[in-house]
């Protein structure tokens, strides 16, 4: 039944909403109530990823989200309940492009000086280390052993269970059809089910998160964009230490994925848009370029195919907190293709912010929807 009055409703169910709920309902607060429109939790962008976590990001917020939000995921199990299937595989990244060797040199002394110690590769030590692949074209290579992967499916469905128990309410098949504002500041949300009263809303809409923040009368420039992966079948000649490997200048990659692999690519030119149906002509450049970069794929069949959702921001970082031209409205969106593996710290930190009127564990103040009026936004580099 739907509540008539909520403390703080959540809109969306992913990782992002989930964690936040969970995060607010662990500090105590109460008549926390999450609204998500779909049947079942972390269907939408979430449920639809590649589960890779990872440290090596180009600017310090993104890098120190990471060290806090992955040493909560190697907790998680522990504090939920809930196994997530975390695995160290390392990513490796191939370098192709003397702009990108340049760049990335710069990122690994920031991610070294920020204690991630990421290796880096020659030519010949990425071909020993990983001979199923070409490597003829590459230049250099980078590899941290501390990242990964990880259940996204696993991760939400830990958050959601664990708000629960904390008394949360967290709704499915509830769409949430516009905000309440009174004043300059949140009031309440209209459902088709009817309308529930409260002071505070966050947007936790992933890729829709523009469409929720039109309903409040705030630009937040966030766009979806499609991205699209396939399984292959069973392929026993890759090694179970095979690392998520990433072509960066083609932003190809691949990753173990049960007995065969996970592939994926982001096409450049794919417009704004909410189409997740497969593009078969993509599909086509994309196993092109993924059986040159690994010719055992040749040898492989199509298990399965999706597509899904990035929520892309103008600068590749999130936007985290509180919103200044709305009392009582707060977002957590545009995480860029990152968002999974920032789920736990994201969700921790906005807590903070409602709970006490500011982030602590990280400083979040370069995150802020306003950073894009003032001319503060920093791009990440690292972007696949």
């Amino acid at each position: 039944m739907l509540p008539q009055t909520a403390d703080v409703i959540i809109i969306g169910g992913g990782v992002m909403g989930a964690s936040t709920a969970y995060h607010l309902a662990r500090r105590g607060q109460r008549n926390v109530v999450l609204l998500e429109r779909e049947p079942f939790f972390a269907t939408g962008a979430t449920g639809k990823n590649a589960g890779g976590i990872r440290h090596q990001f180009a600017t310090e917020i993104n890098i120190r989200l990471s060290l806090k939000s992955i040493a909560m995921l190697e907790h998680f199990e522990e504090e939920l309940g809930q196994a997530i299937d975390l695995r160290f595989c390392g990513y490796l990244f191939l370098l192709t492009r003397p702009e990108d060797v340049a760049t990335f040199r710069h990122n690994v002394a920031l991610q070294h000086r920020l204690g991630v110690m990421t290796e880096w590769l020659t030519p010949d030590e990425v071909a020993r280390r990983v001979p199923l692949l070409h490597t003829d074209d590459v230049l250099a290579g980078t590899f941290y052993a501390r990242d990964g992967l990880a259940d996204p499916a696993g991760v939400t469905q830990g958050y959601v269970n664990g708000a629960r128990r904390l008394g949360a309410q967290l709704l499915t098949d509830i769409e949430v059809t516009g905000i309440i504002v009174e004043n300059g500041r949140v009031r309440g949300v209209r459902t088709r089910q009817g309308d529930i009263a409260t002071p505070v809303v966050v947007n936790a809409a992933g890729p829709w998160a523009a469409l929720v923040g039109r309903m409040a009368g705030i630009d937040i420039p966030v766009q979806p964009v499609r991205r699209q992966m396939l399984v292959t079948t069973s392929l026993p000649e890759v090694p179970a230490d095979f690392p998520f490997v990433i072509d960066f200048a083609q932003s190809l990659y691949f990753h173990r994925e049960g007995e065969g692999l996970l592939t994926g690519m982001s096409n450049p030119n794919e417009p704004p848009g909410f189409d997740e149906s497969v593009d078969p002509d993509w599909e086509l450049v994309h196993l092109e370029a993924a059986v040159q970069r690994l010719p055992l794929l040749e040898r492989a069949g199509r298990a399965a195919a999706w597509a899904g959702l990035y929520e892309v921001s103008p600068d590749a970082h999130p936007i985290l907190g509180r919103v200044a031209e709305l009392e009582g409205f707060y977002c957590i969106n545009g995480f860029s293709g990152h968002g999974f593996m920032h789920g736990p710290i994201a969700g921790l930190l906005l807590a903070e912010e409602i709970l006490d009127g500011a982030a602590h564990t990280l400083d979040i103040t370069p995150l802020r929807l306003d950073r894009f009026h003032a001319g503060s936004a920093i791009r990440e580099y690292n972007v696949i």
